[in-house]
This record gives C-alpha cells, sequence and structure tokens, in this order.
C-alpha cells in the first residue's frame, strides 16, 4: 500500500504536555473540522452553527470527497492525508492556532496531521473516532461491504434533484475512497494507532454516541487511554453522527472543555 516514510520518530518528550495558552499565540483558534470517509464538510454544517459566530469553524472537503479533486500526488494513504490536512490548515488560518475535531476515520487523519502542525495545534477533539483493536474478520466484512458498494453504487443518482444530502457517498473518488478504507483496515495501520495516539502532545476530548454501532463507545474510550490528558464524554442515545442529530449537545460538551482547557477565548 503506502511507500511514504514513517514521520514517527521517536521524540524526546513524547507523551502530553500542557500547551501554549492563546495568549501566547496571535490570535483565536480556528476550529477545522474533518470528515470521515464517503463523506463530506457538510457533515459538520449543524455543528458549526451551533457554534458560530462564538467560535469560528471550517469543515474541508478531503480531496477525491465532497466536491474537492484529489491532486495528482496526493496518495489514498493515512500518511499523505494527514499530511495534506496539515498543509491545508496551515494555509487557512495563517499564524492562527487551530483545534482539530476529527469524525470517525477523520479522527485518524488528525492524528496523522497534528505532529506536522507544531505548537500551532492547541487541541483535538474526536468525535466516534476511536479503534487501535485489529479484528480480522469484522475488518474483512467492511473492506468487503465497502468494495462492493463503490463498484455498484448508482454514481447517476447524485445528479437528480433533491439528493444532496446522500451525493457524497456516490461520487466519492474511486481511488481514494478504496485506498483510504484499505490502508486505515491493514493490521499494521490499526495497531499503530495506539502508539500515534500517545505521541499526542496537546490535549484531547474524545466523544462517543451511547448507541454508535459503527464505533462503538468501547473502542473510543481504548484508543483515548493512550492520550496523556484525555478526557472521554459519552453522549446519551446518540450514534454515528452527533453532529448532525445532536449538534446543540455536542456544541456544549466541546465549549466546556475548551474552556476548561483554558486553550482559548471566543472567536469576536
Amino acid at each position: 500500500m503506502s511507500h511514504d516514510p514513517d514521520p514517527w520518530q521517536p521524540v524526546a518528550d513524547a507523551g502530553w504536555r500542557p500547551f501554549l495558552h492563546w495568549e501566547t499565540l496571535s490570535a483565536s483558534p480556528l476550529l477545522v473540522g474533518v470528515h470521515g470517509w464517503l463523506l463530506s464538510g457538510r457533515l459538520w454544517e449543524p455543528l458549526a452553527a451551533a457554534l458560530e459566530p462564538r467560535w469560528q469553524f471550517w469543515a474541508p472537503d478531503l480531496p477525491g470527497f465532497g466536491r474537492s479533486p484529489r491532486p495528482r500526488g496526493l496518495q489514498p494513504t493515512l500518511v499523505s492525508y494527514g499530511r495534506w490536512l496539515a498543509d491545508a490548515v496551515r494555509e487557512r488560518a495563517g499564524d492562527r492556532p487551530v483545534l482539530l475535531l476529527g469524525h470517525s476515520l477523520g479522527g485518524s487523519l488528525v492524528l496523522h496531521a497534528a505532529p506536522h502542525l507544531g505548537e500551532q495545534l492547541l487541541g483535538v477533539v474526536q468525535v466516534a473516532a476511536g479503534g487501535g483493536v485489529y479484528q480480522p474478520r469484522p475488518f474483512r466484512m467492511v473492506r468487503g461491504g465497502g468494495a462492493a458498494f463503490l463498484r455498484w453504487r448508482p454514481s447517476w443518482l447524485a445528479q437528480l434533484p433533491g439528493t444532496e444530502a446522500i451525493r457524497s457517498p456516490l461520487v466519492a473518488e474511486l481511488r481514494a475512497a478504496r485506498g483510504l478504507l484499505a490502508c486505515s483496515m491493514q493490521r499494521g495501520a490499526v495497531r499503530q494507532l495506539p502508539a500515534i495516539a500517545a505521541q499526542l502532545q496537546v490535549p484531547s476530548l474524545w466523544i462517543s454516541g451511547s448507541k454508535d454501532s459503527v464505533m462503538e463507545p468501547r473502542y473510543v474510550r481504548h484508543l483515548a487511554g493512550y492520550c496523556g490528558g484525555s478526557q472521554v464524554q459519552e453522549l446519551e442515545g446518540e450514534g454515528h453522527l452527533p453532529m448532525r442529530t445532536a449538534p446543540d449537545r455536542l456544541a456544549a460538551l466541546i465549549e466546556t472543555w475548551i474552556e476548561d482547557q483554558s486553550l482559548a477565548k471566543p472567536f469576536s
């Protein structure tokens, strides 16, 4: 799969450390939402509305998904997409500090992007993102089901009026979608997640839905346990997409955590 060099070299101060307060930086933070597999930036719209105007929110389409084409040099791997994400965040935010919010597979991309952002990154919020436990049979079933969907999906349906809500899965680039799914479920990539999470050097909040059958709360708690300075919250009665089904409750959790961590002042 990936031939990218391993960016996870040992560091002298590996592990969590208290991060810079906003007063040491030039501006209020930009919140960046990173969507998961076959989705797009519009996933975050209800949460962004709940957080704005107090907090400024940016949710890009990952290349190959939504309406964003994949550049020729971007490989469909977690490592390459993590580097792309860090570059896109720096370009968008300039000198401003950032908070990364990842959903599902987007949570893995956040972990891969984090070390490239250095002191610009204030913290991480992971929503329905976890894992780190390799399960051969379930993963084989998911890979097979995903590949079958990509092969037989009716892409023409996305051109019909009123189908915007289901457009992203129908038009996602085949190579990007197939490559990221396969890469994220490789034995090595799954078992590497805890080590990557352990190197996260900013505070992190991990949020699960009590009824999430895609990423069960126990797997969110498992991966969060490798991060020093992490907090775990569970949204009772919610499933895999709380940013759409419970945006106000999710926004309240995130705002409380930001304030408790003294990470940033509100955007104005």
